[in-house]
């Protein structure tokens, strides 16, 4: 480990600085070293806290981005979210009460997450399907710290997966408009809006002649150009304890995101529940602890750790594959660590348990 300050993000955490030493530093996103030309801004939305953080920028420069930021990712949420009346909820209303009948019109900012979404869904073998909403409300893992939560009845998960809700369920036509010949679709995004939201606001900062700069949503983050003459460093949480297991020096353009069963989980009668759902079982699925990814597509990112924590330590390097992802880890439920080639070149163990095996996958 390097003996120089590094800037070091955490996943899941909050930033931590390396010295010579791993020490936890504040909530937001902040240097190590004091900078006068470097700007911080959070934002609570999509559940959890971005931080947003300018290099080398003037004041001016930065009071316009955090504006611009704000309006964007709350329109975002409103928007995007199925729990909100906006346009997503919306939507899956008219699909289920117009299932097998008349086209419906979809608003246009929310074409390209469809569009996208069939892709990803198909290149994943449905791994990644945003078409359980109502699975993932039957679960209600958003009110997870509820000390009376427990799983819903197996019949109404067995009800619903019998139903089968896919995207394939969906077709656009030329005119943007939507048919649906499944009422049990409701669209969920997610495991894609808050990586698709953070690519969105990189190119924001792009066009407003920023260079450098990290949106960080609560670990899952996006990169442009680095800090100083340093690159970013980010920290990956160990899914079993609050330490951080590994580093990343993170290039600019690069995204780094992680699907963890550490999230949000409750434990009921002595079995650990968490919110990462198998759309084939109903079920949270049971072989990963967590899987992290690096691309340089934040949507692309944020979907595939999800698919790739599903499909698990027997299948995600397929899915992995014929989802062009190169930099994988994951962690299964035995905690053995299954990295890829590319991203055994580009992670530092700082922390891994003795007991873990590290499994190096074919070159995908």
């Amino acid at each position: 480990m390097h003996t120089t300050t590094l800037n070091f993000i955490t996943t899941r955490l909050a930033v931590i600085c390396l010295t010579a030493a791993l020490v936890a530093s504040t909530a937001i996103l902040s240097a190590c070293e004091k900078q006068t030309q470097q700007y911080d801004y959070s934002i609570f939305t999509f559940g959890t806290l971005i931080d947003v953080t300018l290099y080398d920028v003037s004041k001016n420069q930065a009071e316009q981005a955090f504006a611009q930021l704000q309006h964007d990712f709350d329109r975002y949420h409103q928007d995007w979210s199925s729990w909100t009346n906006g346009d997503l909820a919306q939507l899956n209303k008219k699909i289920e009460h117009n299932a097998g009948s008349n086209s419906i019109v979809v608003p246009s900012h929310l074409i390209p997450m469809l569009r996208t979404s069939m892709e990803l869904s198909k290149q994943s073998d449905n791994y990644y399907n945003p078409a359980i909403g109502k699975l993932i409300n039957l679960w209600q893992f958003h009110k997870y710290q509820d000390k009376n939560i427990h799983p819903p009845e197996d019949s109404l998960i067995q009800d619903l997966i019998k139903q089968n809700p896919r995207l394939t369920n969906l077709t656009i036509n030329e005119r943007n408009e939507l048919s649906s010949s499944n009422p049990a679709v409701s669209l969920n995004f997610g495991a894609f809006a808050k990586g698709y939201a953070i690519e969105l606001e990189i190119k924001q900062l792009q066009k407003l002649k920023i260079q450098n700069a990290v949106i960080n949503a609560g670990g899952d983050l996006s990169v442009i150009g680095q800090h100083g003459d340093r690159a970013w460093n980010i920290g990956i949480r160990h899914p079993r304890n609050n330490s951080i297991i590994a580093s990343i020096e993170v290039k600019s353009n690069e995204s780094v995101f992680t699907s963890g069963d550490y999230e949000r989980f409750y434990i009921h009668q002595n079995k650990r529940f968490h919110h990462i759902l198998d759309p084939n079982t109903g079920y949270p699925a049971q072989d990963a602890q967590s899987v992290t990814v690096l691309h340089q597509n934040a949507g692309r990112a944020d979907a595939a750790a999800t698919a790739l924590f599903v499909a698990g330590s027997k299948n995600w390097q397929k899915i992995a594959k014929n989802m062009d992802i190169h930099y994988v880890m994951l962690i299964d439920a035995g905690g053995n660590i299954h990295l890829t080639p590319a991203m055994e070149k580009r992670i530092k163990f700082l922390n891994k348990s003795p007991t873990s095996r590290i499994i190096v996958s074919e070159e995908l």
